[in-house]
């Protein structure tokens, strides 16, 4: 159990150290911000689900890929206690709504979205 618990996580853990300074997307209001801000900067969101050993994994890839440095402002959503925010996203773009999944949000509209597996830091850098 300790060997999974090292690869994946516990799901008792809500919260870890990261490297990237992620903005917690905890209220409906900020997605018009982030819609405006994606006019001046592409902004990326990042559904977790915090009990979810593959959400975890992908998050943790993600992170330990992750090199834009400041060109990219970063969302996290955490889909368990936000989940009418991430309704509101799937209408809003219109995507399919996934765990975990990220979205690229460029010019207020949704230009890359990828989940599971194929969340890819390096793929980030094509919309850039």
């Amino acid at each position: 159990m300790s060997l999974f618990k090292n690869i994946f996580g516990s799901s008792e853990e809500q919260t870890s150290v990261s490297k990237l300074n992620w903005i917690m997307f905890t209220d409906l209001g900020q997605l018009n911000e982030i819609i405006d801000l994606s006019h001046e900067k592409p902004v990326l969101i990042f559904k977790h689900s915090t009990r979810c050993s593959i959400s975890r994994f992908a998050l943790k890839q993600f992170e330990n890929e992750y090199d834009l440095d400041d060109n990219i402002t970063l969302y996290f959503l955490d889909l368990l206690n936000h989940r009418d925010i991430s309704n509101e996203i799937t209408s809003r773009f219109e995507v399919e709504h996934q765990s975990p999944q990220v979205l690229l949000i460029k010019e207020g509209k949704c230009i890359f979205n990828a989940s599971h597996s194929s969340i890819d830091a390096d793929n980030l850098k094509k919309y850039i």
